[in-house]
């Protein structure tokens, strides 16, 4: 019997990954962006003065692709109050963790203009409570959840708050990737990128077409 059965799904459907963009001067960025505008989505790290001109270029680099903004903690209030509507203008679909852990209730009363997603924030469903009135997504990655069986035991309790899923990793082969496309089922952004941002991959690994991840092979997972 496949994990996905097991876990209560009738079938494991291909997913969308992001591609992320790392941290650098906004002109290297755009460079990046240029190379993957084919891509759906694209998530960029940010964290600095140029931050505004890191989404620019890349937007002007790729005018068509979804973006994810990606803090890492790097923003204040201010900032973020004072960048949320120049996202907005620039087509962002999402910022990841603007703010840094423990200073998520500086979000209380503010309407952003674009969804915010809580990745640092959010562990396991200790934290949901916590976090569900100030974002609108959460990002699940195995590595922080616990394992498989708790990160859907989070998918199912944040999403009878309401709450949006992103399905996330850490950089990894595609032995780690493939229990999370469970998780990738439905969520509104998925970022598995993990073997794309790697040397080499395991072999076998997962099948990538593009930003496309195929269903793991049973010599693969599951």
């Amino acid at each position: 019997m496949r994990a996905w059965t097991l876990a209560g799904l009738a079938r494991l459907d291909p997913v969308k990954t992001a591609l992320t963009i790392s941290l650098a001067a906004p002109e290297v960025m755009a460079e990046h962006a240029r190379a993957a505008a084919g891509r759906p989505l694209l998530k960029l790290k940010i964290g600095g003065a140029d931050d505004l001109d890191r989404v620019a270029a890349v937007r002007g680099a790729a005018p068509k692709t979804r973006l994810i903004v990606d803090a890492n903690e790097a923003l204040d209030l201010p900032t973020l109050k004072r960048l949320a509507p120049e996202f907005a203008r620039l087509n962002v679909s999402l910022i990841e963790q603007p703010l840094p852990v423990g200073q998520d209730g500086d979000l209380a009363g503010f309407d952003s203009p674009v969804p915010l997603c809580a990745d640092e924030s959010l562990h396991t469903r200790a934290e949901l409570d916590a976090v569900a009135g100030l974002y609108t997504v959460v990002n699940i990655k195995l590595d922080k959840a616990g394992g498989l069986t708790e990160a859907l035991a989070l998918k199912a309790a944040a999403r009878a708050r309401g709450l949006e899923i992103m399905a996330g990793s850490m950089v990894a082969t595609s032995l780690s990737m493939a229990p999370a496309l469970l998780i990738a089922q439905g969520s509104s952004f998925v970022d598995l990128d993990g073997p794309l941002l790697l040397a080499r991959d395991r072999e076998p690994g997962l099948r990538l077409l593009g930003s496309m991840i195929e269903p793991p092979s049973p010599e693969v997972w599951g």
